[in-house]
């Protein structure tokens, strides 16, 4: 190998030493039936997976659990409305009705997804931890022809003027007027 190096490389043969060692320790050597650092420290796969699973805790939800739903796009198929960059990562919430095995469950999924199957594997599941009081029912938004939110203002609470080096920013505090209380 060195002899190969010296005849490849020429005269600056020493700077590619690391490069040689490197290859050598990881090349597969049929001797020892394993590649010579893999022989001296055990396979880094092992390692990897030990320092994982560490930190890895078992899933794992109860039948009226609210969940999230992953939705990862397949090639050629649009299932969930968007596609692209801005396309969401998870829909729902959506209540588990029943446990199918240690890792799949039975969503009650809304009449919009009747043509997907309600059964889902567990990593495709993550818990919902919205605020059921900070829900806003549909009919309490009112939105304009020009798909803009309307709301209307109360009263001015505060003002006060930002300075920049430049230029002076104004900012105002406003009471909004909404269904569920200013």
């Amino acid at each position: 190998m060195l002899r190969a190096c010296v005849i490849d490389f020429g005269s600056g043969w020493e700077t590619h030493l690391p490069l040689v060692e490197f290859s050598y320790n990881n090349s597969y050597h049929t001797s020892i039936q394993a590649a010579p650092f893999e022989a001296l420290y055990g396979p880094a796969q092992d390692r990897h997976k030990s320092y994982a699973d560490k930190r890895r805790k078992p899933l794992e939800f109860q039948v009226g659990d609210i969940v999230l739903l992953k939705v990862s796009p397949w090639k050629g198929v649009i299932r969930f409305g968007k596609r692209g960059k801005l396309n969401p990562r998870y829909i729902g919430p959506f209540e588990i009705t029943k446990r199918i095995g240690p890792v799949a469950y039975e969503l009650n999924l809304p009449n919009e997804l009747s043509s997907v199957h309600n059964v889902f594997h567990i990593s495709n599941l993550k818990k919902c931890l919205s605020d059921e009081t900070l829900v806003i029912p549909l009919e309490e938004i009112h939105i304009d022809k020009k798909l803009n939110f309307v709301e209307e203002p109360v009263e001015i609470m505060d003002r006060e003027t930002k300075k920049l080096k430049l230029s002076k920013i104004p900012i105002v505090k406003v009471r909004w007027n909404l269904r569920r209380g200013p």
